[in-house]
């Protein structure tokens, strides 16, 4: 049953039309998303978005058990907000052995890790052999595993080095062991920020094309926005409604991961950095405007703990993982744990009001302590 105070605040806040389609079922226009981002009352945003989540997941919250690789910070594309990349050569810059991303795997054997999030820079003298050997290397040391790895900017390189088109590559790589994708690498689509913040990275819409070709092969993928820079609102609701889209088409995407523009050591440090409230307002925006996307991601990682917590009533029903050694944010300044154990996840689910499940990448139930939150 709806609430009467939930009708009356959105009311008062300008949201009633809103308000009014969501209860009915019906998709939210670009002039809706438009209103949200400009309404004053963030409470009664993420109110109706934690409506949505409800209606969807109750109070059933996600978690996994995972860990990630980043096999190599050199890169090429030289984007302004990125503060991971390093150039050949250049003090820090590494690129991982596949022995040492197997070693990676095997120091968390005792672990019950059932995913490896695999992402590095793109660096064209990597052999097309080199990101085969990798999934193979974990693979050997941890078959069961899933491997969700090589952003859509990563894949269209790999095709590039494998002088091969993409649809003949992906088959290779899941014979390697590639399971699923990860979002990131989208940034924003509009072609002004693309211009003026990673004009050498691939356009939007080839960000999109290669998410269709990944989901064409039977690769199920997340996707993204980085928020909180120099896009305008505008841009961020063109951004949802491309994802939305190309969801219609595909249904390929699990989880929609709003990203936070960090601005510590990298080109963009004159920029602030997004707030909590922002933060908050992106969660519940994605879960109001993706309604075919399943789920919506608050990455503890970037966020924080407390953040995270409260935008499980906000929209989001999932908090990604246990983690273990994540460097992109936090080269970026990102001052969260790298990893936590499996019980201070589920405690910390718990303590934001929610029920702890724990799920597999493509979000089959691995354990939950209420069995009747899955009814």
């Amino acid at each position: 049953m709806v609430s009467s105070l939930l009708q009356a605040r959105c009311t008062q806040a300008g949201l009633g039309s809103i308000y009014d389609k969501v209860l009915a079922g019906e998709r939210l226009s670009t002039e809706d998303g438009l209103t949200l981002y400009r309404c004053p009352d963030l409470h009664a945003v993420g109110a109706l978005a934690n409506y949505v989540r409800e209606q969807k997941h109750g109070d059933r919250t996600y978690f996994n058990v995972n860990q990630h690789i980043n096999y190599t910070n050199v890169c090429n594309k030289l984007c302004r907000f990125c503060s991971f990349q390093r150039l050949p050569g250049q003090e820090g810059a590494y690129v991982m052995r596949p022995e040492e991303v197997a070693q990676k795997i095997r120091e968390q054997l005792d672990e019950p890790v059932t995913e490896v999030h695999v992402v590095g820079g793109v660096y064209p003298r990597l052999p097309y052999s080199y990101y085969l050997d990798i999934l193979r290397a974990i693979k050997e040391v941890r078959p069961e595993i899933h491997i969700k790895g090589f952003t859509m900017i990563e894949l269209m390189q790999i095709a590039r080095n494998a002088k091969k088109p993409l649809s003949e590559v992906l088959p290779e790589l899941q014979a390697a062991g590639l399971d699923s994708c990860p979002g990131g690498g989208a940034e924003v689509f509009a072609k002004r920020v693309h211009d003026e913040g990673y004009h050498l990275k691939n356009t939007g819409e080839q960000w999109l094309e290669t998410a269709r070709t990944v989901h064409r092969a039977g690769l199920r993928s997340n996707c993204t926005m980085l928020h909180g820079h120099i896009e305008t609102i505008e841009e961020r609701v063109d951004h949802l409604n491309r994802l939305r889209l190309l969801q219609d088409e595909t249904g390929g995407f699990q989880t929609y991961i709003p990203l936070s523009f960090h601005n510590e050591g990298n080109e963009w440090s004159h920029l602030p950095a997004p707030t909590a409230l922002d933060e908050l307002r992106e969660i519940a925006v994605g879960r109001l405007l993706l309604d075919n996307i399943e789920h919506i991601k608050a990455y503890w990682i970037m966020l924080g703990i407390p953040i995270a917590q409260t935008a499980l009533s906000f929209g989001a029903n999932d908090v990604d993982g246990t983690v273990v050694e994540e460097k992109i944010y936090h080269e970026a300044g990102a001052t969260t744990p790298q990893a936590v154990e499996r019980e201070e996840l589920i405690r910390w689910i718990r303590d934001a009001g929610r029920v702890p499940v724990e799920r597999d990448t493509l979000y089959q139930v691995l354990w939950t302590e209420n069995e009747e939150v899955l009814a």
